[in-house]
């Protein structure tokens, strides 16, 4: 006697999971410009590389005889896959059943997607469209979680400290899944079809009496200024060659070294630009972007969280294959001056580069902590502090390049313990920038002077002069002040210093009080 009716009805459960939220579903999904998740999945992962768990999970319901007679798939699409010929942990909701609120399966699968990355030790790719928890419930008898059941954000805690997270946003996204959202190391939405909320409109309304679209309360003019979402993306396949560029910079886990990639870009290469790209004239902007660019690794610079604290630059980027972090400052944003959200900006970027042991590099033009009452409302000197501890509080290389300012405390947060400090004759050292430390020392001078103005652009110029870096170098307190079209070949130098010390690094981390 064979189990060909069992089988069968194991077949059929399987297709009608494909079918997802049913024909219906998909066309609604389909008419508002959206994909399903399981064409994003396939969209993402490298061809023919899934392997779904719990494919033919979900509600089902059967005659007397025990025929199927109705069936309701789990919402929620789990399983392994590849990037790049790399594996992975891959999930998301099905919004055209429910609107992604999960159902029981569903549930299940979801609280799952971390402990299965933190089993295998794989990076965790979470695709969401959903609107969390219903006031309907699952679908289950039962209520509530048992006493005894671990805390669900325990595991998300746990991946986050041993596996590279992403998550993208492609839809509408509340409550729960907007929480596991921003609980990742890189996260991306959608420009015109994503919205991440913690509550939607209806709710607000109701609670509030605000009257708000969802994209006015979570859109991604909302969130790619808050770091909510560290960048944005035209549309799926933009967010999808984002998330794949992010892990390429990263290793499987924290037990692994981040992958050094092949590179016909010459480690000895400088480029002629360099020597004149930092103006004479110090009152005068230049692109800090255009300036790393010409040092690492050809087409390997992606920057994250732009939109977030401006006056701070956090990047990848290779030299000579080897991925690294790059901190820079914009000095067309408050002339690079660390914010409130500048350092909270850099001090995760930071925490992400020592989680994963990537050696960091600073181009550094930093006026200091940003001034005046709207940063002291900020608390800005709180976040800039817990910034520079955990820049000091670093284990893995660092090297600073003093392209033009280095100055107050906020310096502190460009150079890591031990860090290989290089400086250009553009750069300017010392407690305070000129403008303001003649301003505090000098005041009854220049007002008691015939021409004020005057004299104090002649007292600036005179300090600016003893600002200079020859000095510093000459009392070796520096390693080396270059010629800038050497910043690359020098770099890549001491990144074939750094490869024997990443090994000692692994496993993971911790982070503790910093203010």
């Amino acid at each position: 006697m064979s189990w060909d009716k069992e089988i069968a009805d194991i077949e059929n459960k399987r297709a009608l999971a494909k079918e997802l939220g049913g024909e219906d579903g998909v066309a609604r999904q389909h008419a508002q410009g959206r994909q399903t998740v399981r064409e994003r999945i396939d969209g993402l992962l490298d061809a023919v590389s899934f392997d779904e768990l719990g494919g033919a999970s979900g509600a089902a319901e059967r005659n007397e005889d025990g025929t199927l007679d109705s069936f309701s798939p789990a919402n929620f699409v789990l399983g392994f896959g590849q990037v790049d010929g790399r594996r992975c942990i891959i999930g998301g909701e099905d919004f055209t059943l429910r609107g992604g609120s999960p159902n029981e399966a569903g549930l299940r699968k979801s609280i799952y997607t971390e402990e299965l990355a933190c089993q295998y030790k794989v990076p965790l790719i979470r695709i969401h469209e959903g609107g969390g928890g219903s006031v309907a419930g699952t679908g289950s008898k039962t209520v509530g979680t048992p006493p005894y059941s671990p805390p669900r954000f325990r595991s998300v805690a746990r991946a986050l400290a041993s596996v590279p997270v992403v998550t993208a946003a492609l839809g509408p996204v509340a409550g729960l899944p907007a929480s596991r959202f921003v609980a990742s190391h890189f996260s991306v939405m959608t420009k015109e079809t994503a919205q991440i909320l913690i509550a939607g409109p209806a709710v607000v309304e109701r609670a509030l009496r605000e009257k708000v679209t969802k994209e006015e309360l979570g859109g991604a003019q909302v969130h790619g200024r808050n770091s909510v979402s560290d960048n944005i993306a035209k549309d799926d396949a933009d967010a999808f060659d984002q998330i794949r560029q992010f892990l390429s910079y990263l290793p499987p886990n924290v037990w692994e070294l981040p992958p050094v990639a092949e590179t016909d870009d010459d480690p000895n290469r400088q480029d002629e630009e360099l020597a004149g790209i930092v103006p004479r004239d110090r009152r005068k902007i230049f692109d800090m972007r255009k300036t790393i660019a010409h040092v690492v690794d050809s087409d390997s610079y992606f920057e994250m969280t732009r939109g977030f604290g401006r006056g701070q630059i956090t990047a990848f980027a290779r030299l000579n294959g080897q991925p690294v972090g790059v901190i820079g400052n914009d000095c067309r944003y408050y002339a690079g001056a660390m914010s409130a959200n500048g350092a909270m900006k850099v001090r995760r970027f930071v925490e992400i580069c020592e989680t994963f042991h990537l050696p960091i590099v600073s181009f550094v033009d930093e006026p200091g902590f940003m001034i005046g009452s709207e940063s002291e409302r900020m608390g800005t000197i709180r976040y800039g502090t817990a910034a520079v501890l955990a820049v000091a509080d670093c284990s893995v290389p660092w090297a600073s390049v003093v392209v033009r300012k280095s100055f107050g405390v906020a310096q502190a947060a460009h150079y890591g313990p031990d860090a290989y400090v290089l400086a250009w004759p553009s750069a300017e050292m010392g407690a305070l920038p000129v403008e303001g430390g003649v301003a505090v020392a000098y005041g009854r001078e220049i007002a008691a002077a015939p021409d004020p103005d005057a004299r104090r652009l002649e007292l600036e110029e005179m300090l600016a002069r003893k600002q200079s870096p020859a000095a510093r170098a000459e009392s070796f307190s520096m390693h080396d002040l270059i010629d800038p079209r050497e910043t690359r070949p020098l770099l890549c130098r001491w990144i074939e210093w750094t490869q024997p010390l990443l090994p000692d690094l692994l496993g993971p981390t911790s982070f503790p009080y910093r203010a």
